[in-house]
């Protein structure tokens, strides 16, 4: 009997230990993994230095593994500051890294924090230290619970030069699958597939494909461009992403 071809997976991560963690699941479950960059760091700095959370804070949110480790190098010391992780990944690095986490919501999202929060940051000084793409929901909610939010970008998030393989597979009808991390994943991808001219065929090829999206957001975002998602894991990594797309994808992988 002729063995079925493996499915083909994009991965957006950046090309960091992320996207070597990324090739090496989706390989065990099975799946040909397309390494394709959408996102690269460029740390903010002033003066040369990096841009460190403020310490003068009631409270100090960080929303990423990334900000964390950007933080710890710049020397960042929270005091007697409640330390608050948007999810488990950035309350591990801040664990990693020496830090004591206080708060972690049940739902890792913005939305999530906000509602844990609500009730204790009436009056408090919160510091939000993220990238530039943070979502707004996080700011407004803090800020409407009754909290001063002052919000410290760490770093830029922009597209790798070369980036969009994927764009031109899927444009092609050869790729099963996408796993979109963030909505700037869903931008990116989007501005790539123009740059080579195909984002109208590209579109076409993710709606024969399975698309998966970490979050309510990243949903959202893709659907506002017409792309269709197909699955969004209760809980909001990698992982659990990366195993229920490559199960739903495997019904309806092309012959």
């Amino acid at each position: 009997m002729r063995e079925a071809p493996r499915l083909r997976v994009a991965a957006f991560r950046p090309d960091d230990e992320r996207l070597a963690d990324a090739v090496e699941l989706l390989e065990s479950l099975g799946a040909d993994a397309v390494p394709d960059p959408m996102l690269a760091v460029e740390p903010a700095t002033d003066g040369g230095e990096q841009v460190a959370p403020r310490t003068d804070a009631d409270y100090v949110v960080l929303t990423s593994k990334t900000g964390v480790e950007l933080a710890a190098g710049a020397g960042w010391e929270p005091g007697t500051a409640t330390v608050c992780a948007i999810g488990e990944s950035t309350a591990d690095a801040l664990r990693e890294a020496g830090y004591t986490v206080d708060v972690v919501p049940e739902e890792y999202s913005s939305t999530g924090l906000v509602a844990a929060l609500d009730a204790e940051v009436a009056g408090a000084r919160v510091e939000v230290a993220r990238s530039d793409h943070g979502s707004a929901v996080l700011t407004d909610g803090l800020e409407a619970a009754g909290a001063y939010v002052h919000e410290t970008i760490l770093y830029r998030l922009v597209r790798p030069e070369g980036s969009g393989e994927s764009a031109d597979l899927a444009a092609a009808g050869d790729l099963d699958a996408a796993l979109f991390t963030s909505s700037l994943t869903v931008e990116h991808f989007l501005e790539a597939a123009a740059e080579r001219g195909v984002r109208d065929e590209a579109v076409s090829g993710l709606n024969e494909a399975t698309v998966g999206a970490i979050g309510e957001p990243t949903r959202e975002t893709a659907e506002d461009h017409g792309i269709v998602v197909d699955v969004v894991p209760e809980r909001a990594d990698f992982e659990a992403l990366a195993c229920e797309v490559v199960e739903a994808a495997a019904p309806t992988h092309r012959e």
